[in-house]
């Protein structure tokens, strides 16, 4: 009936009208965090590159040190995975794009008779490979909202340790990259075993070797093996900050798209009430037209029956 199709479509409204305001406030939400994201990934680039610099100063001196992070087998039989994922959804494609990219390289392993160990980071990545069976070493939660440094450092510890014992010869980051609020892509690169230092030297900023003669204490070597661990930290904190930046701007996009269409679909459900509602007045007045049409026949016939009784009467 036409007034249970009125009752069902303003209630579909008013659902659609709730889903809306979630929507547009996790929206309001996201953009917030996506900008104290950038900040503080901003501000940690000085101390990588300061890092970096100093690690440039050693090389382009000649610093050689035999270092179980700078080491680098001919043969790659074990590889690691660190994945890097959310704890949350309702961030669009971020967590299946990263999760299908690092699920192609494991596959690829495996096909090269390599194994493999997983060390993810996020609840999306661990439910997601612990409900297909795969071997997972390690899983770390909690984190990917605003990681902090002492976060990168308890990943980066488990990580080293595994490398250092020499359970996997590489180990391969898998996380998504911010490059700006409207691009972001994902990222699958080495990150263990460390460059060479000839290879440092060669790539350094080009006035390393204007600073080489620069005095290290103790010694280079004991800067050096020093600032390597520290340098695998601040490489996987700086790829946790593009990953929280990535998130939160994945999931300011889902959820503006999300309130788009739930304006659109407010505006379709709004016509489709208002034909009901036009639908409905158009029938009863039909029903009046007709009842009065039915009540102005029955009156006719009955005038007309009584002139006849009456003519009989006068004859």
């Amino acid at each position: 009936m036409p007034g249970g199709q009125e009752r069902t479509l303003r209630r579909r409204i008013n659902s659609v009208q709730s889903t809306k305001q979630i929507t547009r406030a996790m929206e309001l939400i996201a953009a917030t965090r996506v900008v104290k994201a950038m900040t503080r990934a901003n501000a940690a680039r000085p101390y990588a590159a300061k890092m970096t610099g100093v690690i440039e100063d050693l090389a382009s001196g000649g610093v050689g040190v035999d270092d179980p992070l700078l080491r680098s087998g001919d043969e790659i039989k074990s590889i690691g995975f660190v994945v890097i994922t959310s704890d949350r959804g309702l961030a669009g494609a971020y967590n299946s794009a990263v999760i299908k990219a690092a699920e192609k390289e494991v596959m690829a392993a495996q096909t090269e008779g390599k194994q493999y160990k997983l060390i993810l980071i996020g609840k999306k990545a661990e439910d997601y490979f612990k409900f297909r069976n795969y071997e997972i070493e390690a899983a770390f939660s909690g984190m990917t909202d605003t990681p902090s440094y002492e976060d990168a450092r308890k990943v980066a510890t488990t990580v080293r340790e595994i490398f250092i014992a020499e359970e996997v010869d590489q180990v391969i980051l898998a996380y998504q990259e911010f490059v700006s609020m409207g691009t972001q892509r994902v990222a699958v690169r080495k990150f263990l075993p460390l460059e060479s230092m000839e290879t440092v030297a060669s790539e350094g900023s080009g006035d390393a070797e204007s600073r080489a003669l620069f005095e290290f204490e103790p010694s280079p070597e004991g800067v050096l093996s020093a600032l390597l661990p520290r340098y695998v930290e601040s490489r996987l904190y700086s790829a946790l900050l593009d990953a929280s930046a990535s998130e939160h701007a994945n999931r300011q996009r889902a959820m503006k798209a999300a309130t788009d269409n739930a304006e659109e679909l407010i505006t379709k459900l709004s016509r489709a009430l208002n034909r009901a509602r036009q639908d409905a007045i158009t029938t009863e007045i039909m029903e009046i037209v007709g009842g009065a049409e039915a009540l102005g026949d029955g009156n006719d016939e009955k005038s007309t029956t009584e002139k006849h009784e009456e003519t009989q009467i006068t004859v």
